[in-house]
């Protein structure tokens, strides 16, 4: 229920200042006399660390909303798609929201997986979704249920670290 009142509320603010790259996601609100505001000049190689999963299994989690809200708020402020190298590597206590809706509903006692359709927007909005090998293993996923918008991965900590390596900041965890 939170969560649709979230996704709701979101996608009002959104439909009221136009159309964000990731509908259902909030955009950062404008503060008078910020100093520093997103440069479009700049290419942003953003890492969000998704570990941590939703207070309940029918809210949105909470990282893929802040990742939402980074890519719309870019938008706002006029950086193009090209300026934007953004990556959630999904890991921990977020690794269950990777699985498509069934395989979710089949764990998560008939409830619907509320992360689908933002995970859709965000890769169609050019954001890179990876999940953690060692993960899905552990809590026995079958990779054949996974989203097919998220990229399997050997290990959450290989990619976390080769991406930063890389010159990604990391934001999260």
């Amino acid at each position: 229920m939170a969560a649709s009142l979230l996704l709701a509320a979101a996608t009002l603010g959104s439909a009221q200042t136009g159309t964000w790259p990731v509908p259902g996601a909030p955009v950062a609100r404008d503060v008078p006399g910020a100093r520093e505001l997103p440069d479009k000049t700049l290419t942003y190689k953003i890492l969000f660390d998704a570990d941590k999963g939703a207070d309940k299994p029918d809210e949105i989690n909470p990282t893929l909303l802040t990742a939402g809200r980074f890519v719309n708020t870019l938008a706002k402020y006029g950086v193009p798609p090209d300026h934007q190298k953004i990556v959630v590597v999904f890991h921990g206590d977020a690794t269950d929201i990777i699985m498509a809706n069934d395989a979710y509903k089949a764990s998560h006692h008939g409830q619907d997986n509320p992360n689908v359709p933002i995970i859709q927007s965000l890769k169609k909005a050019g954001v890179d979704l990876r999940v953690c090998g060692q993960a899905v293993m552990a809590r026995k996923i079958d990779p054949k249920t996974i989203q097919p918008e998220i990229e399997l991965d050997l290990w959450a900590l290989t990619t976390i670290t080769t991406l930063e390596m890389r010159g990604w900041v990391r934001v999260g965890s």
